[in-house]
């Protein structure tokens, strides 16, 4: 027997569900969200609510669920953080007006109005205030790669031209919370959904961003290639779809490229957690420590400053200026921030009300926010010869008010976020609106007085007029005095009985009640008139709104960075052109705070790479802080080309193009990557890509292997550094056998980190000495972990037998003083590899060769050239 037919509800469902693919629908029924079928199943596992059924379809009961309309936000971020996409299907039409034009049985229409994605996100409970939200969307055409990302909460916009190699680091910086491809292209795997390769056309790319600014030429926005086109094309595109044609507030593209700021991988950026620490929280992360900012929007561009390190050294220094002129003068600082504190989120309430899910508090908080900007650019105009940033931001601060005395005007001083019940636009704004106002007051106070004369009349003390969305206006008594109401000619109709109370309607009060609701549906008819013209006014200005709202963070991160530096005696650095790096006093900002919370004082250490000294071979026992001392001079870096105070008594230092970290083992075994290989590849990137004006640290490289092996790729690598790429380098290992190289490395210098026994117990100091450590404390350091005494004690006779060995022999790295250096070495295995095959061939009588012979030959000739 076939399928019975779906319901009409269910054919609809079905419908919209075809349309949203992949995503869980909100199916609204009423003041209920629903779900049905897999999705159903899904989310009552999801949000733990309760799997029901509703109906059968093909024979099977239908599983199903539900969330509330009002509470919908909080389950939504529950689904949206596990990784799930959600399409609303709104009700595009009341019962009544289904019943009046298609008759009584009418099902109400319905149409998916948005879909909701972690990078799409506006509503203030959906988002971290603190950071970006980043929906991006990548792109290769006309042999170039790039990346389009915008935050749909402020409007901003970026154009990244990069390369396939460069993808994943420029994507790691972003940390995008959603990153679309084209479906079936080769550099999908770093994207988390696909999109038609059709979006991401770049002549239809262009055609967009025209359209969208409303310009006839891109020229104003820089030069944008064929895949930046691409890339952003395929973003509006996506944009446009979860939005469902409303497209969200964009700001022109700011085009960038690669290189103009430090280039940091994905391993270099977990290694020195910068946004975010190793557990994946914000807490212990360089940002978090460096963090004094007041404002949302100043903690979102502090991040994006240290993820994105500047490679302009003008441009630094102007940072450097501002964060130097508040350090100077902390009570205005103190006054500055302050200001700033009390300001409300401006760029996101403009992105709100960009995106149609604005309210009436968003157009308060622009008011409040604009007018504390002109206010806070009043106060700071009065700053003697203000450096040239400050200097530029001020204008932008002031110019909107017309604006803000319009909003002052019409808005009350705090507008509710529900603008369903009125009562937001200002008493004096609009006489008409105040005359219905007076007309629903009256009315009330009319109703008021009905209530009391009923009393008196029925000698009924408890009789209430009350009022609901179904019964209107009525009279409510308690069941036990209703009988005075309930006679024939009392004058009153009865209208419902309930447990306890009967309910009845008067011609006096349906008259007056006319008159309330008809003043009320009025009032609040023209209350959202003038909220639709209040809007347009705001995003009329919206890109000088934006504007403003980039100041506003500027100062708020320039005002907290000098906050931080004045808290710990942070001093400024000098950027200069020549590839040094000289730190006298140097902390690492993280450790330290850490270190101060529990009562104990940070060693300060100095660092001074030069030409002549650009690879420090750093040695000591584990413990000791080879790693903090890698790692904070690193994070030194990174701080000084955000434009940033740095945690050091001074520093000099070179422009860092390109920063590594290799640091710590980690594996990646779903990717079949065990912990040395993921060392050795990290390795290997450094290898194939740092400069000479790159800063490289480097821990224990070749630990993961065997002794030999480890030795001879670490040898192998510091003879590569030295030579090849010539960058500055910190080089951690407990291979002592590798101080050889000093003798013959012209700028490798050697150090270690002190240490001393005391009584049979291991001592750190924390310091970084010159020379090389004179042991590692390996025992001591066992000892100090609590392993057994007797596996200590075996382990040591075990180290005095390997010790005496080596007397003998010359130890581990015999042999290695005549090893030739790096270059010299490639070379002469080149040569050899040359001699082996010309011995081959000399030795070959090729007139007394068979044809099976003469290809053995070719073979062997292939082995020996693959072996060199």
């Amino acid at each position: 027997m076939a399928d019975a037919q779906p319901t009409p509800m269910m054919a609809q469902y079905l419908s919209l569900k075809a349309e949203a693919q992949d995503c869980l629908l909100f199916y609204r029924m009423g003041d209920f969200f629903e779900l049905f079928f897999d999705d159903a199943r899904i989310a009552s596992g999801v949000l733990d609510i309760a799997l029901t059924a509703r109906g059968e379809h093909d024979g099977a009961k239908i599983p199903m669920c539900g969330v509330p309309v009002h509470a919908a936000t909080g389950y939504l971020q529950r689904l949206i953080k596990v990784g799930h996409r959600v399409a609303i299907a709104e009700q595009t039409e009341s019962p009544e007006a289904a019943r009046k034009a298609r008759g009584s049985k009418a099902l109400v229409g319905r149409a998916i109005v948005r879909v909701v994605t972690a990078g799409t996100l506006t509503e203030e409970a959906l988002l971290d205030s603190r950071a970006a939200n980043w929906c991006a969307a990548i792109a290769e055409a006309g042999g170039g790669t790039a990346i389009a990302a915008a935050d749909i909460s402020t409007g901003e916009f970026l154009v990244i031209e990069t390369s396939r190699a460069g993808l994943a680091a420029e994507l790691a910086r972003l940390g995008a919370a959603e990153v679309i491809a084209p479906e079936d292209a080769a550099i999908a795997e770093h994207a988390t959904g696909s999109r038609p390769r059709a979006d991401f056309d770049s002549a239809r790319g262009e055609a967009r961003l025209k359209a969208l600014h409303g310009v006839a030429t891109l020229d104003a926005f820089g030069t944008l290639s064929r895949a930046g086109l691409a890339a952003a094309g395929g973003l509006i595109a996506y944009l446009d779809h979860t939005a469902k044609g409303a497209l969200p507030f964009l700001r022109p593209p700011r085009v960038a490229a690669s290189a103009q700021v430090m280039a940091i991988d994905a391993a270099t950026r977990e290694s020195l957690e910068l946004c975010v620490a190793s557990g994946g929280a914000r807490a212990g992360s360089l940002l978090d420590a460096v963090d004094r900012t007041v404002t949302g929007a100043g903690a979102r561009l502090l991040g994006q400053d240290i993820a994105a390190p500047l490679m302009d050294r003008a441009a630094i220094d102007e940072r450097l200026a501002l964060v130097q002129h508040f350090y100077d003068d902390a009570g205005a600082r103190e006054r500055l921030r302050g200001a700033l504190r009390a300001l409300p989120d401006i760029g996101r309430a403009l992105g709100r009300l960009a995106a149609g899910r604005g309210s009436p508090r968003d157009l308060g908080q622009l008011r409040d926010g604009l007018d504390g900007a002109w206010r806070l650019a009043e106060a700071l105009a009065h700053t003697p010869e203000p450096p040239a940033l400050l200097a530029a931001l001020l204008p932008t601060l002031r110019g909107h008010g017309a604006l803000i005395d319009l909003l002052t005007r019409a808005l009350v001083p705090a507008p509710p976020i529900d603008a369903s019940a009125g009562g937001y636009i200002a008493a004096g704004y609009d006489a008409a609106l105040d005359d219905l106002r007076d007309a629903g007051a009256g009315g009330r106070r009319a109703i008021a007085a009905l209530e009391a004369e009923y009393r008196t009349r029925t000698g009924t003390p408890t009789l209430k007029i009350r009022h609901n969305g179904v019964l209107g206006y009525h009279i409510e008594v308690p069941a036990r005095a209703a009988d005075a109401l309930l006679a024939a000619d009392s004058g009153f109709t009865h209208r419902q009985t309930l447990a306890g109370v009967v309910r009845f309607n008067a011609p006096e009060l349906h008259e007056v009640a006319a008159k309330v609701a008809h003043a009320g549906a009025h009032a609040l008819a023209a209350e959202a008139a003038h909220l639709e013209e209040l809007v347009a006014a705001a995003l009329a200005q919206r890109e000088v709104i934006a504007r403003t709202a980039d100041a506003l963070a500027r100062i708020d991160v320039a005002a907290g960075l000098a906050e931080r530096a004045a808290e710990s005696g942070w001093a400024r650095p000098r950027l200069v052109d020549h590839a040094c790096f000289e730190v006298e006093g140097g902390r690492h900002p993280v450790v330290e705070a850490a270190v101060a919370k529990s009562g104990g004082r940070f060693v300060a250490n100095d660092c001074r790479l030069s030409e002549d000294a650009r690879l420090w071979l750093v040695t000591g026992p584990n413990m000791g802080g080879k790693s903090t001392f890698l790692r904070q001079n690193a994070l030194i870096a990174v701080l000084a080309q955000a434009g940033s105070f740095v945690p050091a008594t001074s520093a000099t230092l070179g422009l860092v193009d390109r920063l590594f970290s290799r640091v710590g083992a980690s594996d990646n075994l779903a990717r079949g990557r065990s912990t040395f290989m993921v060392e050795m590849v990290e390795t290997a990137a450094i290898l194939a890509q740092a400069t000479p004006r790159s800063f490289v640290i480097l821990d224990e490289v070749g630990r993961g292997t065997s002794t030999y092996d480890g030795l001879a790729i670490a040898w192998a690598v510091v003879e590569a550094i030295h030579e090849d790429n010539r960058c500055r380098c910190l080089f951690a290992t407990h291979y002592h056998e590798l101080t050889r190289l000093a003798e013959r490395c012209d700028a490798l210098s050697l150090h270690h980190v002190r240490a001393r026994e005391w009584k049979g117990e291991l001592v750190l100091l924390h310091e970084v000495a010159d020379g090389p450590a004179d042991r590692s404390y390996g025992l001591a350091v066992a000892r100090l972990a609590g392993l057994p005494p007797a596996t200590i004690r075996r382990a040591k006779s075990v180290l005095d037998r390997l010790e005496s060995g080596r007397a003998k022999t010359g130890g581990l790295a015999a042999g290695l003083d005549d090893l030739p250096l790096f270059a010299a070495a490639a070379q002469a295995e080149e040569a050899k590899a040359v001699d082996a095959l010309r011995e081959e061939l000399a030795r070959t009588d090729v007139d007394a060769l068979s044809p099976r012979e003469a290809l053995e030959l070719v073979y062997r000739l292939k082995g020996l050239a693959a072996e060199s």
